[in-house]
């Protein structure tokens, strides 16, 4: 079965950083797309960025600018770089895989790590 372990949420203050990692139980190869959501209180889940397995990337118009998605193929990580962190930014961010006819074909998630951002 295909795992996503996400970590780096935390409290931080407004215009700080963060970096979210997940590691992943499969090898990148197989996986179509990698992404982040997240989800607020009262919300629901949105999407963040995505990554391609041929390296295309889509952001979200809310955080264009300030959030970098990226991978370590060697290691199965996923990575999202936060900066400029504005309190509308906290919400529990997952991390998401789609695998296609390579293999264990479906979407995953993982269980989800909380960013909260103070102003």
């Amino acid at each position: 079965q295909v795992q996503l372990v996400e970590s780096g949420g935390g409290l931080v203050q407004a215009g700080g950083s963060l970096r979210l990692s997940c590691a992943a139980s499969v090898s990148m190869s197989i996986i179509n797309t990698m992404g982040w959501y997240r989800q607020a209180p009262g919300n629901q889940r949105e999407l963040v960025a995505t990554l391609t397995r041929g390296g295309s990337t889509n952001y979200a118009d809310s955080v264009k600018g300030r959030f970098t998605i990226s991978r370590d193929n060697a290691k199965n990580m996923v990575y999202l770089q936060m900066n400029s962190l504005k309190p509308e930014d906290t919400a529990v961010y997952y991390c998401n895989a789609e695998i296609g006819a390579w293999g264990p074909s479906g979407a995953y998630w993982g269980q989800g790590t909380q960013v909260t951002v103070s102003s």
